[in-house]
């Protein structure tokens, strides 16, 4: 599929590795040679500042949605294409995902894997069908991969939907991956059955 839009979700900190940051200007050098707006959090700190700065300086389009209590933290980035100011998280979520046609995760905290956490649940509820990956740098989500693993083998989660969380360890890969990717079609997704 061709994405005209990207929504990263990342830390607001560095971490300690920085390959974090270099692989977040990676990416944003690749969407701004590649025509994709970036759709991020609005921050101008962390992972986050790094690749909506990357993006920018290589010539691309970054829009940010950040709740106005954020602002008023002042770490609003003020030198992106648009800065959509909003009023709660659920709304900046919302906004997001309606600006957006795939989604990526980078090494961040809880709010990283509440939100790609969220448009996975969202895509396995038949909502959208656009690609959710995850920047596995230097083995940052593979834990979580296997959390998943678990999930699927207790029963608790289909392999089908397992499937759609996609990984990559480099932007080129995962990207590519992401480009193939053919969601799976919504059955029914409850069941009482343990077998």
């Amino acid at each position: 599929m061709t994405m005209k839009s990207l929504c990263v979700f990342c830390g607001s900190s560095s971490g300690n590795n920085p390959e974090f940051i270099r692989s977040a200007q990676l990416l944003g050098q690749y969407l701004a040679e590649n025509g994709i707006t970036l759709i991020y959090g609005g921050a101008n700190v962390g992972i986050m500042g790094a690749i909506a700065d990357s993006t920018l300086e290589n010539g691309g389009s970054v829009k940010g949605v950040l709740p106005k209590f954020l602002q008023g933290k002042e770490i609003a980035h003020t030198g992106l294409t648009d800065l959509i100011i909003c009023e709660t998280m659920h709304e900046r979520k919302i906004k997001m995902f309606e600006l957006s046609q795939g989604f990526v995760a980078l090494p961040g905290g809880f709010g990283t894997l509440e939100e790609v956490v969220e448009i996975l649940t969202w895509q396995q509820l038949g909502f959208h069908k656009y690609p959710v990956g995850f920047l596995n740098i230097g083995g940052f989500f593979d834990h979580l991969r296997m959390f998943f693993d678990e999930m699927e083998r207790t029963r608790l989660l289909k392999a089908e939907n397992k499937k759609m969380a996609l990984f990559g360890s480099s932007v080129l890969d995962l990207l590519n991956t992401m480009k193939s990717y053919k969601a799976p079609e919504v059955t029914k997704w409850i069941s009482n059955s343990v077998v």
